[in-house]
């Protein structure tokens, strides 16, 4: 059996269409792994730069919590203080109150008594003879 040079190098070109076509796949595989690998080494740089952050956050946030405590044990004492005064200052008021009450409450008094001596006695409907 005889072969052409034709046939021959349609067979070969396609065997080196095939190697050129699987060797682009191999070297586009590799490069996608090279690039993963350098992702992979970004993101874990990233990782530990970003921990270091949030360790340091963590003693930010529980400095911030002493300062909270220290603030409001000083709004306690400030409140409790002015609520004691509000206290002593409302019950001065009431007791003020009160006298000046016991006081409208006696003249009241007075004044019944003092209309009553200038009406005079009841007059009776019917009178006894002398």
């Amino acid at each position: 059996m005889f072969v052409s040079a034709e046939i021959i190098t349609i067979v070969l070109s396609a065997v080196g269409l095939l190697l050129t076509q699987g060797s682009l796949m191999f070297a586009g595989f590799a490069w996608c792994i090279r690039r993963t690998d350098a992702l992979r080494a970004d993101l874990v740089g990233s990782e530990t730069s970003l921990g270091a952050r949030i360790d340091g956050l963590g003693a930010r946030i529980d400095g911030l919590g002493a300062r909270i405590d220290g603030v409001e044990q000083r709004l306690t004492a400030r409140i409790d203080g002015v609520e004691e005064k509000l206290t002593a200052r409302i019950d001065g008021v009431e007791e003020r109150l009160a006298a000046r009450i016991d006081a409208v409450a006696a003249e009241t008094t007075e004044l019944k008594v003092a209309v009553a001596r200038l009406e005079g006695p009841q007059r009776h409907l019917i009178v006894a003879p002398r």
